[in-house]
């Protein structure tokens, strides 16, 4: 059954598999690669390996094309549950909650130009 309530979202979610390392922060040395479900200039929902606390924060590295640097914000944990793909993995949504103005710049236009 399809939605038909009200949007609550603040920002339009774009689906594509942008490329994304993450890592508890603070352990940076720990990263791992997997790539974006969705994303939006607010958060953003991809597959872990691992099971996160609601609340960790997580240190974040998105490629973006056309960007030679990656996107760096830290991202909160709002929910991580088991994925319907594996029993192994996890649907890991968060929030960013620190990301700098030339990033955020970046992440608009990016996704601006895959939202046509």
């Amino acid at each position: 059954m399809e939605y038909t309530g009200m949007e609550r979202r603040k920002f339009a979610r774009v689906v594509h598999p942008f490329l994304v390392y993450y890592s508890a922060l603070g352990r940076e040395n720990e990263l791992d690669l997997t790539q974006m479900k969705n994303i939006s200039m607010g958060g953003a929902l991809f597959t872990t390996n691992a099971y996160f606390e609601k609340g960790t924060n997580l240190a974040l590295r998105i490629r973006l094309p056309g960007s030679k640097d990656p996107v760096v914000p830290v991202a909160r944990v709002i929910e991580s549950r088991h994925s319907s793909s594996g029993i192994r993995f996890y649907d890991t949504r968060v929030e960013f909650s620190s990301i700098n103005e030339s990033d955020k710049k970046i992440l608009a236009q990016t996704l601006q130009a895959h939202f046509k």
